[in-house]
Order: C-alpha cells, then sequence, then structure tokens
C-alpha cells in the first residue's frame, strides 16, 4: 500500500501501527508529532491507529527557528506570563545559529527561561539529523512554539496543535505574517486565531505591529503577552516607533514584550526602559560575530533597562543646571 509521508510517496510492504511506522522509519515516537488525514494522533495512540492505503501523513518536530508547566523564579522581580513566573525578562530564538551547541551556549550566557521554537517537518532522508531538543531540554528550559511562516489563520491554529500534541505545551507564540517582504503581522488573522486559539485552552503571546489600537484588540481576543514588533523581523534596526510602544505600555494589563526588531544591546536597553515587561530576539544574536558575547551582553542590557525603568530617569530640561552649588565658590 501506498501512503503519503510529509508529501512524499512512500509504499509500506505491510500493514503497520503509526508507532510501527515510526520506528520503521527511525524515528523515536517520544520526541515527534504526527497528523494523519489532517487529524493529530494522540501519542497515546501511536500504537493501536493503524496507518492505511492512501493515508497522508505529517510527521513534524521542533527546529531552532524551566519546566514547562511549573517554572518558578526565585527572582524579586519576575516576568510573569499566564501565572507563570520567570526569573529573565530576555527571551530567544533558536534560529539562524550556526549549529545547536552554539545555540545551546547563547542560552546558557543569556541565562534565559524561555527559548522559542518552530514546528517543522522531520527530515526523512537523514535520520540522524540533531534535533533541538538533543541540545536544548526542555525540562531546563520552557519551549514557546510559534508559527513562523504561518500566512493564515488556519496554518496557525494547525500548526501550534501539532505542537501542543508534541510536547504538551500550552504557552505559545502565534505569529501570521501579511506578506514575505516586510514580514509584518496580518493583525485580522491575528486577532481571530488568538479568539480561536484561546477557546481551545492555549495560552496565546501574539506578535503585533505596533499599533496600539490593533494590540490592545489583541489583547481583548485573549492575549497572555502582546509582543509588538521594534522593527521589521531580523532587521536590526532597533526601536523605531518608542512614542506607541509606550502608548501600548500604557493601556495594556498583559505584559509587553518587545518582539523583533532589536540589533544590539542597547535597542534592548531602550525597550525596558521604556517599561516593557520583556524583549524577545534571535538574529541579533545568533548572527553577531561572537553569538555568545552579544548574548551576554544582551542579559545585562535587559536586566539594566529594567532596573533603569524602576529608578525612574531624572526630569528633562531645556538649560543646564550644575551638579555642585554655585554659591560659596572661592
Amino acid at each position: 500500500m501506498n501512503v503519503t509521508i510529509n508529501g512524499e510517496t512512500r509504499a509500506l510492504d505491510t500493514q503497520k501501527s503509526v508507532d510501527g511506522l515510526l520506528r520503521e522509519i527511525g524515528l523515536d515516537p517520544a520526541k515527534v508529532a504526527v497528523e494523519r488525514n489532517l487529524e493529530i494522533v494522540p501519542k497515546s495512540a501511536y500504537a493501536d491507529v493503524q496507518v492505511a492505503d492512501g493515508d497522508r501523513l505529517e510527521i513534524v518536530h521542533f527546529i531552532g527557528g524551566g519546566a514547562p508547566d511549573g517554572t518558578s523564579s526565585d527572582s524579586d522581580d519576575p516576568l510573569v506570563v499566564a501565572g507563570r513566573s520567570f526569573k529573565s525578562r530576555l527571551i530567544i530564538g533558536t534560529g539562524k545559529y550556526a549549529d545547536y551547541d552554539i545555540n545551546r551556549l547563547a542560552c546558557e550566557a543569556a541565562e534565559v527561561d524561555m527559548v522559542t521554537v518552530a514546528v517543522r517537518r522531520v527530515n526523512l532522508t537523514d535520520k540522524d539529523q540533531p534535533m533541538l531538543i538533543d541540545y536544548i531540554d526542555p525540562n531546563i528550559y520552557t519551549y514557546l512554539p510559534n508559527t513562523a511562516g504561518c500566512f493564515t489563520t488556519d496554518d496557525a491554529v494547525r500548526t501550534l496543535r501539532l505542537a501542543r500534541e508534541a510536547g504538551g505545551w500550552n504557552l505559545v507564540k502565534l505569529e501570521i505574517l501579511g506578506e514575505a517582504r516586510t514580514l509584518y503581522p496580518m493583525m485580522p488573522e491575528t486577532i481571530e486565531a488568538t479568539a480561536k486559539l484561546t477557546e481551545e485552552g492555549f495560552q496565546v503571546m501574539a506578535y503585533c505591529s505596533d499599533d496600539p489600537i490593533l494590540c490592545k484588540r489583541v489583547e481583548e481576543a485573549g492575549a497572555v503577552a502582546v509582543m509588538p514588533l521594534g522593527a521589521p523581523i531580523g532587521s536590526g534596526l532597533g526601536i523605531q516607533n518608542p512614542v506607541n510602544i509606550r502608548l501600548i505600555i500604557e493601556q495594556t494589563e498583559v505584559p509587553v514584550i518587545v518582539d523583533a526588531g532589536v540589533g544590539i544591546a542597547s535597542d534592548a536597553a531602550i525597550a525596558m526602559e521604556l517599561g516593557c515587561d520583556g524583549v524577545l530576539m534571535n538574529t541579533a544574536i545568533a548572527e553577531a560575530k561572537d553569538p555568545i558575547k552579544m548574548a551576554r551582553a544582551m542579559k545585562h542590557a535587559v536586566e539594566a533597562g529594567r532596573l533603569a525603568y524602576l529608578a525612574g530617569r531624572m526630569p528633562r530640561k531645556m538649560y543646564a543646571d550644575p551638579s555642585s552649588p554655585l554659591a560659596g565658590l572661592i
């Protein structure tokens, strides 16, 4: 009989269960999620569900693109998202690194708790290809599955359903793109998908434009965090619209996390000084000449910016104000 696996036709000599098929291919059932004819197969049913002639299967895992549900923090100023506490206010991605080991070292240098991960098809032609989960332990780091590369509500919802099956995570990052050149978010679809996913029990952290009105709509749709872009994804241009970011912070009751556009440590510090609850970045670290040093720099920048925000800046003045009194000069 013939089945289609990840878009490729494959002949099977005998009927097999999903579990048997995965093991024949050389995949660990614990590390992947399976969709059969657009329906997710629960891991608990892998041994019972039989693959039939003509079936279309998608087999996915997490790629580069804390305990998952009980993350605790000994910090006196934790980032709290959907009731979960994280000691670090920096979130980093897992794409664009030269290899997974450098990614691991960057996570350690940045001392992050949370990493974003993309959901992609398993490479069936190279079963020995390294997997992210072997380098960045989900028992140490909270995986934040995202929908990078999705352009519609249906694709985003389908992707996150698979992500939940693969690892059991409900805390997710929603990213629905409008077009490929700017990678700006498609906000009507983002609002729709946020509401749909929230109804299904997901806790949605949503990538948004820096429009305060649309960010409020996303929050009202059920998002547990609003994530306005600082600048286009991967641009490194820094915070282009601090006025709008500040307006979003003032009106929002859930965490506001700048997502995209950070290029250097000062960009992260500016975001935090504005009052953001956190910063998410990927390219700024992954494409630095020395990703490990940059990861460490970003850690300190986020911490310094947060501390400066809490301290409260001095008032701006039009003219000089001497530090030492002029009275009593010799």
